[in-house]
């Protein structure tokens, strides 16, 4: 595991690959349209999830850990909570900023590690998301220890990302960036891709309990995304901290 303290756990490769594109965030037909097309599913997942506990969003205090262009933070903050946006790319975080100038919404946006922000707020935040983040690190095992430590005793964290399969090699890299270009090629490395087995075992050494797992599937035909009970691609964790 990444030393916090030291360096950074920051791939400057995968910062640059979306820093040219920054533009395109709130293109809903542009290179960012498949995470606009997804986003209503995981704001679903995660209303459950908080419903369950009896809870509602509205003046929650929350954190979306890798926000890029701000589009699940704006989701949050339009739900009354009150959201924090961190990531390390300057230009996404500038077209956030913005964006959320545009749509009157008040969120705090930083550039920020998710390590060097639980350093600075251990424990203080209600709810942690961190989606489609954690395969583009060095050490998703860092950001998910610091999404442990930023979150209250209790709280929730989500988190969504890639398994490691064939059919997510086939799908997500061959068919969405090769033949469909649903994103621009390049934009995952298959090695990068976790095992909700790897995940799961990750969030539970920093006293994170899995509470539930979906699948996140798409169809290309209708350009619809569904939660389903098969993980082999997509896939979206709730957590509560111990």
């Amino acid at each position: 595991m990444t030393d916090n303290k030291s360096v950074p756990n920051v791939n400057e490769e995968e910062i640059a690959k979306f820093e040219q594109i920054a533009s395109q965030w709130w293109d809903l037909t542009g290179d960012f349209k498949p995470l606009h097309q997804v986003n209503p599913l995981r704001v679903q997942f995660i209303c459950q999830h908080i419903a369950e506990q009896k809870q509602e969003l509205f003046s929650k205090n929350v954190i979306d850990v890798g926000c890029g262009g701000g589009i699940l933070t704006e989701s949050l903050a339009k739900l009354g909570a009150t959201v924090t946006g961190i990531d390390m790319g300057a230009e996404p975080l500038n077209v956030a900023k913005l964006h959320a100038l545009e749509s009157s919404l008040t969120i705090n946006y930083e550039k920020i590690t998710a390590e060097e922000k639980a350093q600075q707020c251990n424990e203080i935040f209600d709810m942690v998301t961190c989606m489609e983040m954690l395969e583009h690190v060095p050490d998703p095992a860092s950001v998910i220890k610091a999404c442990a430590q930023l979150v209250k005793p209790g709280g929730l964290v989500f988190f969504s990302t890639l398994n490691k399969t064939v059919k997510s090699y086939l799908l997500a890299i061959v068919a969405a960036e090769k033949i469909l270009k649903l994103v621009p090629d390049g934009t995952h490395d298959h090695d990068k891709f976790i095992k909700p087995s790897q995940l799961i075992a990750w969030a539970e050494e920093s006293q994170l309990k899995c509470i539930d797992a979906s699948g996140i599937h798409y169809n290309p035909v209708t350009e619809n995304h569904k939660l389903a009970a098969n993980l082999d691609v997509n896939y979206i964790l709730c957590c509560q901290k111990v």
